[in-house]
C-alpha cells in the first residue's frame, strides 16, 4: 500500500483519456463519511458495509456509511452540542482567504455545519445509529423501534431534514461525539468526484449498528488488521480512502485511543496517477 494503487484496466484507460484529451475535472461534490468504532475482545473494530451491486457508485467494495451532502443538510440550524459551527471550520480546514469577510464567515460556518449533519444524518440513515442527545446528559440510547424505523425512512425519502427530526424529540446534534480524521477528494479524472470528509466516533451505549439503508448487502464489525489483510489477500474490495483509514487505525488499544488522536484541521488528499508501462497507479 505505500505504492499506490493499482488501477483497473478501464479506469488507467479513462484516465489516459481525460489527460490526452485536455479534459476539464469535474467540481467534486461534498461528503460526509463516519466510521463508527467499538471495542472488541480484541481491540478495536470498524463497522464496515459492502455495497450492493446494483449501485452507481463503488458497488462490490466495502465502505463505512455516508454519502454526499444533501441541500436540507445546509438549510436549517439544528440544535447543537459540542464545537460551534465556527470551530468546526477550522477543524475540517474549510476556512477561505477572505475569511474575515463576515459574509465570508458565514458562509463557512453554514458549509461546516452542512457537513456535520451531513455524517450524522448519513450514519442513522444507513447504520441505524443517531449521534444525537438532550441539550444536557448522555446520548441517546436505543434507537431501532417502529418510530425510530419512521424517522429515518423520513430522512431516506427527502420528506424531512435532520433539523426536523431533531426538533421533533428535543434533541441536538453531538458534535463532540465526532472527531475529523481525514479529507479526500476524487482524483480528477472521474467523471463522479467528491471532496470527502472522514470522521471517527464511538458507537453510543445502547444503540446497535446495523446495515438498514438499502444500499448494501452484508455489514460487519472487523477489526482493522483484519480488513486490512483481507484487502491485500483480494478476499475485500475497497476505495483507496477505505482501506487508508483502516490502515491508520491499526495497533490502538481502544477506541477512546483513536478519538485522542487530533488529525485537525484536514488537510485535503487528492491522489494522482503516475504511469509505469501500461498500467497506471493511484499515488498521494
Amino acid at each position: 500500500m505505500t505504492d499506490g494503487w493499482e488501477l483497473p484496466a478501464d479506469l488507467a484507460e479513462q484516465a489516459r483519456r481525460f489527460h490526452a484529451d485536455g479534459g476539464v475535472p469535474v467540481t467534486p461534490r461534498r461528503a460526509a463519511t463516519v466510521v463508527l468504532l467499538r471495542d472488541g475482545a480484541h481491540g478495536p473494530e470498524a463497522f464496515l458495509v459492502r455495497r450492493a451491486a446494483s449501485m452507481a457508485f463503488a458497488s462490490g467494495m466495502y465502505a463505512f456509511p455516508g454519502g454526499a451532502v444533501d441541500p436540507r443538510d445546509g438549510e436549517a440550524s439544528p440544535g447543537w452540542r459540542g464545537p460551534s459551527a465556527a470551530e468546526w471550520v477550522r477543524l475540517l480546514g474549510l476556512g477561505s482567504d477572505a475569511a474575515s469577510d463576515p459574509d465570508v464567515a458565514s458562509a463557512d460556518a453554514e458549509a461546516a455545519r452542512a457537513v456535520v449533519s451531513a455524517a450524522v444524518r448519513e450514519v442513522f440513515e444507513e447504520a441505524g445509529v443517531l449521534l444525537a442527545g438532550p441539550v444536557a446528559g448522555a446520548p441517546v440510547g436505543e434507537v431501532t423501534g417502529d418510530d425510530w424505523a419512521a424517522a429515518r425512512l423520513s430522512l431516506v425519502e427527502h420528506r424531512a431534514g435532520l433539523a426536523e427530526l431533531l426538533a421533533g424529540r428535543d434533541l441536538v446534534v453531538r458534535s463532540d461525539l465526532l472527531r475529523g480524521w481525514a479529507r479526500w477528494i476524487t482524483p480528477e479524472f472521474e467523471p463522479r468526484r467528491y471532496d470527502a470528509f472522514f470522521f471517527v466516533a464511538e458507537l453510543p451505549p445502547g444503540q446497535r449498528a446495523r446495515e438498514v439503508g438499502g444500499e448494501a448487502d452484508r455489514a460487519a464489525w472487523m477489526r482493522p488488521e483484519d480488513a486490512v489483510s483481507g484487502y491485500d489477500a483480494g478476499a475485500l474490495a475497497m476505495l483507496p480512502p477505505t482501506v487508508s483509514m483502516l490502515a491508520a487505525l491499526r495497533g490502538f488499544r481502544c477506541a477512546a485511543d483513536i478519538l485522542a488522536v487530533s488529525h485537525e484541521p484536514l488537510r485535503p488528499v487528492t491522489p494522482r496517477v503516475v504511469w509505469a508501462g501500461s498500467g497506471g497507479r493511484l499515488v498521494v
